[in-house]
């Protein structure tokens, strides 16, 4: 299993790599001078140009340009935003958590609903059941996220008025950050409306989440069927059956567990679409995260921004892939036999 880590560790650094050189070379193809693209600098003195120059090696060969490039945003120095003139990592560590917030409540909302409805699907008699959450599934799965997002903030925020359409929270609440979550942090606040602020903020992740959810949700729906089909043929089932368990505590305990397994692998394949819709539905929503904060600074040209933008999600897409495979690797007897047998 630790030689198993290990390489899943090395591919990491190896995929981190290959992207941050995309990066690099994509950097010297935009329509601006690199110390400025680098920097984000906009009106440089003589003392910030020759720094520039020094730290990221510009007037060395590529490869020694690419390592200077490797070393700087590795150390956490992604430049300064050409628009704002502030520190680039502080705005990405500022837009970060509501990107979290929103993936985390989507994941919870799909699997919530989706695994239930997987079950149902495998198990129930009734062909009707059977082809109405088929038919639920291919509907969600071939819907646009984007006029998904439109109608439901058409119909629930515009219409109807039950839902706000835009943004985290109500301007008019003062809310501390904390942890960056705005959900917690409006339940870790003193002030007098902290109660009224985390409904308020819950209302306002709702028509996001659902939007973001719609992908996760009928793939655990699909997959749930799928393994709990598969999982209520095997041996160790009828085993129970015939002992005289009880068929809820069978499901519970023995069927369902060894279900979720694919669905895991499943979310580790899907963070790639899973992050543009999120970047699309964030947009729609006006919601504060990663993907608003990159649209506008590729509206706005802004180079540092676009750059620290793409490596983050890439890299975070690349880590949590790595990280639910060695998840998943370890909580299968399958795989980890077949691993042992290689």
């Amino acid at each position: 299993m630790w030689r198993y880590f290990v390489r899943r560790i090395n591919l990491f650094f190896v995929t981190s790599i290959v992207m941050i050189s995309v990066i690099f070379f994509a950097t010297g193809m935009f329509p601006v001078e690199k110390g400025y693209a680098l920097s984000g600098i906009q009106f440089p003195t003589v003392e910030q140009q020759a720094q520039t120059v020094e730290d990221y090696n510009l007037e060395d060969n590529q490869l020694n340009q690419f390592i200077a490039y490797v070393t700087q945003r590795l150390s956490g120095n992604l430049g300064i935003s050409v628009n704002s003139q502030q520190s680039v990592a502080d705005e990405l560590s500022a837009v970060l958590p509501a990107s979290f917030e929103l993936s985390l409540f989507a994941g919870c909302i799909a699997v919530f609903f989706g695994v239930p409805l997987g079950v149902i699907a495998s198990l129930s008699a009734s062909k009707t059941i059977q082809r109405s959450i088929l038919a639920i599934t291919l509907t969600g799965y071939s819907i646009p996220v984007f006029w998904l997002g439109l109608t439901l903030a058409l119909w629930f925020g515009v219409h109807l008025e039950w839902l706000p359409i835009s943004g985290q929270i109500n301007l008019l609440y003062e809310i501390e950050p904390v942890t960056g979550f705005m959900l917690i942090d409006t339940l870790l606040s003193e002030r007098p409306y902290a109660i009224s602020a985390f409904k308020d903020a819950l209302l306002h992740i709702i028509l996001p989440a659902v939007t973001l959810a719609v992908l996760p949700f009928t793939v655990v729906i699909r997959i749930t069927r799928q393994a709990m089909m598969t999982v209520m043929t095997q041996t160790y089932i009828r085993a129970a059956e015939a002992r005289g368990l009880n068929t809820f505590r069978i499901l519970i305990r023995h069927a369902l567990p060894n279900a979720l397994i694919p669905v895991l692998k499943a979310f580790g394949l899907m963070l790639g679409s899973f992050a543009s819709y999120g970047i699309l539905v964030e947009v729609i929503f006006s919601w504060p995260g990663v993907g608003l904060w990159l649209i506008n600074g590729i509206y706005q040209r802004d180079y540092t921004v676009i750059q620290a933008g793409i490596l983050s999600v890439s890299l975070l897409i690349i880590f949590l892939s790595i990280m639910i495979d060695l998840v998943h690797t370890t909580i299968n007897p399958i795989n980890r036999k077949e691993l042992y047998a290689n």
